[in-house]
């Protein structure tokens, strides 16, 4: 196993994503709708209090400004194109609440809705500020070899198809293109998902903005800076957010058509009854009082207070969506894709299974070789697994003594020990994540590591080093085992195929050139997994798919463990996104979650994206349509159970704006409604709706959707 530097690079992009950053408040939206709330909460108190009404009405009459000039003029642009909207329709009802002497309605809606278009602001300028920055992670130069073998630095820029770069160690890869010379481990994550650097050698493809390791490339370039994996990631995102079909709450649907109807019946109201010999004033105040009764507010507020209340009832809980319509969005989803490193897994390796070849004392293990073999383990223990080797229910073997015939989940066999020990202590020096992950096992074992003298390392290799006097080397089984035929390398090749067939990593540990053990190393499955999985299956009725640019072998015995059979591997940002389209054109909506750069595509356009929080890269999060703050998985589920639970009580909502309505136009119409009751009918029906929307606040809907979720 090769090492990566001694010493990490320094972090490359993160800085710089953060310096471009659009500041909230650069944002009009985001100002108009501040003035907006700070005038409404100054009004408010002298408004509850009694005071004059001047001091009051000026500032509510600011709140109607600041937060209402947009969206009518939004409305008004809208109407001229023969379309009426929900901002003029917000407008409009506000300023008829006003009309009527409720004045503080009017201003709450008008802040709620400016409030509304300012979140959804800030969020699309942070999308844009996180693509811009995904193309930091390129760097600005390159290390270019002329013909006559000397070097010039150049902007990656101003690479062309053919140019040969030198990539050192701890670079940045400069340009997509096929290595010429050299070997190293690259670290490309960042295109493909995968959790551990790969072997780049001789005839290999390195993508920009990947990172080498400890060993010199020589690249040559084969495509243009405009044409990299980067800069299509970069064109994709874009592409989806803005080719995403715009979707609209529920209630926008109906209130357009509710709108039209009102606005052509209120005239005739006025003029019908003027036909018939009315007077006037009789057919103006029943044209008044059918303005009113038939005023969306209700209407309006129906869908707002449940989803709102959904939205802030998630964030507590650790899952932030990032607006009404996202919230609509996640009770609609009916497919599931899932990415693999970061999101079903905690996305760090870990050591997983140790297998000693010889006894603790160098010779022979304790067991006759084939003999008291567990069957699905093989013959070493695997660490924190009762039910491997070293479990309680290990049949003790004959030829082990009585201190060695058990070996629990907490204490490792002695030979496997001895084989973590030595080969944390030859790795510590290392900053490989496989190096990182063996010694951080021996750490948590309580191993006091012995000093590492004379430490080397070779790309594709492994590392070596004294420990104790010892020689130790830890490595691909391949590159130390070639060449050697004796029992023990035959033995050790054996038990890594199984480790590697299992879907693990698997790294040989040989002492002064025996082979001394294996370790098997993987990326560890979030605990959570396998029920948010079996949850997603039942609420959408479709089991997820699993999508991943790690090795098909790894990604089928994880999508074997939780239950996933539609495995997807190997897979390119634009692959992914392939699948998202093949999965909507079959009339599916698609939820995806993911956490890296890779995902960002397949965020964007999913019908709905969430992003892992903790592990989330800076694309991911400010692409997707929600974040799970905490990494907790299994809330994923129960935020879908919340969504449908909000749009039920919508329609709820609805049914009861609708009702209160139409029995109040038809009392107007046919009879003679009394203003006074008019105005009270519409200002009881909206607050009805409102306070049934809140009660998605409580923490018992939460723990209701949860059960929802689960079945």
């Amino acid at each position: 196993m090769a090492s990566t530097l001694t010493k990490p690079a320094p972090p490359p992009a993160a800085p710089a994503a953060l310096r471009r950053r659009t500041r909230v408040l650069a944002l009009p939206e985001a100002r108009w709708a501040l003035a907006a709330l700070v005038s409404f909460l100054l009004g408010l108190p002298p408004a509850l209090l009694g005071a004059p009404a001047w001091v009051w009405g000026t500032l509510f009459a600011a709140t109607y400004v600041a937060g209402g000039w947009e969206p009518a003029w939004e409305g008004l642009k809208a109407l001229r194109n023969k379309t009426l909207d929900v901002d003029l329709l917000m407008v409009v009802a506000a300023l008829g609440a006003a009309a009527i002497g409720q004045v503080l309605d009017g201003a709450l809606l008008i802040v709620i809705f400016a409030t509304s278009g300012a979140l959804e602001a800030v969020a699309t300028a942070r999308t844009a500020d996180s693509v811009r920055g995904l193309l930091d992670l390129a760097p600005t130069t390159a290390t270019r070899l002329l013909p006559d073998g000397t070097e010039e630095s150049v902007a990656t820029g101003g690479l062309v198809v053919g140019d040969v770069v030198v990539i050192r160690p701890g670079e940045r890869v400069g340009a997509d293109g096929r290595v010429l010379a050299g070997a190293s481990e690259v670290d490309q994550a960042t295109i493909t998902g995968e959790p551990l650097p790969v072997l780049k050698e001789t005839g290999d493809e390195v993508f920009a903005g990947t990172l080498n390791g400890t060993g010199a490339l020589k690249v040559e370039v084969a495509r243009d800076a405009s044409d990299s994996v980067i800069a299509r990631i970069v064109r994709m995102v874009e592409e989806a957010s803005e080719t995403k079909a715009p979707t609209q709450l529920f209630i926008e649907k109906v209130e357009r058509w509710y709108s039209l109807g009102m606005v052509a019946a209120t005239p005739a109201v006025f003029l019908i009854p003027l036909a018939f010999g009315s007077d006037p004033t009789s057919a103006l105040l029943r044209a008044m009082t059918f303005m009113i009764v038939a005023s969306p507010c209700a209407v309006v507020l129906a869908t707002m207070p449940p989803l709102l209340s959904a939205l802030a009832n998630a964030g507590r809980h650790g899952v932030l969506v990032k607006s009404a319509v996202v919230m609509e969005r996640l009770g609609q989803v009916d497919a599931v894709a899932l990415d693999k490193t970061g999101t079903l897994t905690e996305g760090t390796p870990r050591v997983t299974a140790v297998r000693a070849l010889t006894g603790p004392d160098g010779g022979e293990p304790g067991r006759d070789e084939g003999e008291g073999e567990d069957e699905d383990e093989g013959e070493g223990g695997r660490v924190g697994d009762a039910s491997g080797p070293g479990g309680d229910d290990r049949e003790p073997d004959d030829d082990r003594s009585p201190a060695e015939d058990r070996c629990s989940a907490e204490d490792l066999c002695p030979a496997e020990d001895r084989v973590l020990a030595l080969a944390a202590a030859a790795e510590h020096p290392s900053e490989h994540p496989l190096a990182r992950a063996v010694v951080l096992a021996a750490h948590a074992r309580g191993h006091r590591l012995a000093p590492a003298e004379e430490f080397g390392s070779t790309p594709g290799v492994g590392v070596n080093a004294r420990v104790d006097g010892d020689t130790v080397e830890v490595g691909a089984p391949a590159r130390l085992l070639s060449g050697t035929e004796d029992a023990l390398s035959l033995r050790a090749a054996t038990v890594s195929a199984e480790l590697e067939a299992e879907g693990h990593t698997a790294v040989l540990v040989r002492v002064n050139g025996v082979p001394a053990g294996v370790l098997g190393i993987a990326d560890r499955l979030r605990p959570d997994a396998t029920a948010t999985v079996a949850a997603l299956t039942r609420l959408t009725g479709t089991a997820p798919a699993l999508l991943t640019g790690d090795n098909p072998r790894a990604a089928a015995r994880l999508a074997a463990e939780v239950g996933i059979t539609d495995v997807r591997a190997g897979l390119l940002p634009q692959d992914k996104v392939a699948v998202v389209r093949e999965q909507e054109g079959a009339g599916r909506r698609v939820l995806v979650i993911g956490d890296g750069v890779n995902d960002a595509p397949a965020l964007a356009a999913a019908h709905t994206g969430i992003a892992m929080g903790r592990v989330g890269s800076d694309l991911a999060l400010e692409t997707a349509d929600a974040v799970i703050v905490r990494d907790e998985l299994a809330t994923v589920p129960t935020v879908v159970a919340l969504s449908r639970r909000a749009r039920t009580l919508v329609v709820q909502n609805l049914v009861v704006a609708g009702v209160f309505i139409t029995g109040l136009v038809l009392w107007d119409l046919a009879g003679t409604l009394p203003l006074p009751l008019g105005v009270l009918g519409h200002e009881g029906s909206t607050v009805l709706v409102g306070l049934n929307g809140l009660r998605l606040l409580r923490e018992a809907a939460w723990r209701r959707a949860a059960v929802a979720a689960t079945g």
